[in-house]
């Protein structure tokens, strides 16, 4: 696990820095940290492997990919104007970094 806290540490570390790198040019930018979302990796996982991983999940379910494309559809959009250099915590209550 410190391979991946330390590369999503840089990613976040990155974002805080561009954001204010280029936020004169209007440019916003924002990364998302999403947990486990219900796609094809945890489809294949085997069912106890599954519950383990969401037992650790406050909210007691995966993230969906439709939950995903909706932050992700209000970061490019116009009502998101005044937000830049942020990560975006999607894990249902279970921060990971």
């Amino acid at each position: 696990m410190p391979a991946y806290s330390s590369s999503k540490a840089a990613v976040i570390a990155f974002t805080k820095a561009l954001a204010k790198e280029v936020i004169q040019q209007n440019i916003l930018v924002h990364c998302i940290a999403p947990a486990l979302i219900e796609t094809r990796m945890v489809e294949i996982m085997g069912e106890e492997q599954r519950q383990i991983l969401l037992s650790k999940v406050p909210m007691g379910r995966f993230g969906k990919p439709s939950e995903v494309a909706a932050l992700v559809k209000f970061l490019v959009s116009d009502q998101c104007s005044f937000s830049t250099g942020h990560c975006y915590d999607l894990s249902g209550g279970r921060a990971v970094y």
